[in-house]
């Protein structure tokens, strides 16, 4: 008989609590964790009798084959099934929406957090806390209980993005051991269904403001002798994506900036002619064709990162920008154009002189670098005025105003007389 079976044998049934008297949630995501699952159901379910707190057990299985369900329900706890999407993320989202408890605190199904201990997330969460991340380095980190890449590669410098793009004031991105209110979360309207659902919880938590609150916790190495779902390579970039993807402002805006104001003192640096920076070494035309391309580079990011904040802001993604939006509201497709026509007369105008300066020599060879600066910042200033006309039409279709798309595609081929697509249902 083995160690879950005789776990099953011993423990008590339970009584599940009904949902107008349950306070507390305690959710564990499970893939085919048959070897430790009994022992996190009797812990959690230990936590809940010795507190006192109404509550239950809630074990969200993503499609396991190795008979967890079971051992889950024999000890007590309640078992809701996400096998119609695989994913950390998914599995949590599934059992956050079929919790009864008015809080929830998740933790995983390894056995490497301590279930048993739970008061100090439940205080914080009864005090009106919206969320409750737990703090492995502040609690402890048993030996092996964490990879080295991830301890001191992995957590800390993802960490350290999440709180500078987002000003977030959790320590420990990556904790699976966090409460929450339930009703909070679920107005967050989480999407993500793979590892980065830990980042997405945080990131929108502090962008929506919630009350965020750290506490100690403890790690231990896993109970199971196969290796984890996590991957470091794989789950960190997907971590780090979500990170960028959600955050406009250093992605695209301020990299422009810093790439359009390098660009512009060394352009105006090297308006007149080289520069000697030693007596060996000067800079001159070359120099300034790179200087003039990282304005126009610069330009273009922070285009986008216009364009991304404002389809972000659209799509109910990002919250609206307090700093930005009176700024960004007065950006719209005409000025943008004006921008264009602005920066093609420049452009065409240095084009025109260029042209005449060089019949002025009978079409002959040009000597030196004459024409090369005024050519250069003509081709720059005339790309960016296609650069940003195109953006100008790409804004203007993302403020388009919005309806029911597949109702209106149905009445438009009703009116050409095209037959409906058929259901994919």
């Amino acid at each position: 008989m083995t160690a879950a079976a005789k776990r099953i044998d011993q423990a008590g049934k339970g009584v599940r609590p009904e949902a107008d008297a349950c306070a507390l949630t305690i959710l564990i995501p499970c893939l085919n964790e048959a070897e430790t699952i009994g022992v996190c159901v009797e812990k959690a379910m230990a936590f809940l009798a010795e507190s006192g707190i109404p509550g239950e057990v809630l074990i969200s299985d993503n499609g396991s084959t190795d008979g967890s369900q079971e051992i889950s329900r024999q000890l007590g706890a309640r078992v809701v099934e996400q096998t119609t999407m695989r994913g950390y993320g998914a599995a949590l989202n599934a059992g956050i929406a079929a919790a009864r408890g008015r809080y929830i605190i998740m933790g995983d199904a390894d056995d490497s957090y301590d279930l048993r201990n739970l008061s100090a997330f439940y205080t914080q969460l009864d005090a009106g806390a919206d969320l409750v991340m737990g703090n492995r380095f502040r609690g402890g980190i048993a030996r092996d209980a964490m990879p080295f890449l991830h301890r001191y590669l992995g957590n800390p410098v993802l960490t350290a993005i999440g709180r500078l793009l987002f000003s977030s004031p959790v320590k420990d991105f990556h904790c699976g051991l966090r409460g929450f209110n339930r009703q909070s979360v679920l107005d967050l309207h989480l999407q993500t269904t793979g590892m980065e659902f830990a980042s997405e919880m945080v990131v929108h938590a502090s962008l929506a403001g919630l009350r965020i609150e750290e506490v100690p916790t403890t790690l231990k190495k896993d109970g199971r002798s196969r290796p984890p779902h996590l991957r470091t390579w794989r789950d960190g970039w997907r971590h780090l994506r979500f990170l960028l993807l959600h955050s406009p402002r250093w992605t695209f805006a301020y990299p422009g900036l810093a790439l359009l104001a390098l660009g512009a003192v060394g352009a105006l640096a090297l308006a007149g002619g080289p520069v000697s920076l030693s007596s060996t070494v000067s800079v001159d035309v070359h120099t300034f064709l790179v200087a003039c391309m990282a304005m126009f580079v610069g330009a273009q990011s922070l285009t986008f990162g216009l364009i991304a904040r404002r389809y972000a802001e659209r799509a109910g993604i990002l919250p609206p920008s307090r700093r930005l939006g009176k700024m960004l509201d007065r950006i719209d497709l005409e000025l943008l154009l004006q921008s264009a026509a602005v920066l093609a007369l420049v452009g065409i105008g240095g084009m025109a002189w260029s042209f005449y300066s060089w019949s002025q020599t009978g079409f002959g060879s040009l000597s030196g670098h004459s024409l090369l600066r005024p050519l250069i910042v003509s081709t720059c200033a005339i790309a960016a005025a296609v650069q940003f006309a195109f953006s100008s039409f790409l804004l203007g279709i993302l403020d388009l105003p919005r309806s029911d798309a597949r109702g209106r595609l149905a009445r438009l081929r009703q009116a050409f007389g095209q037959p409906e697509e058929p259901s994919r249902g």
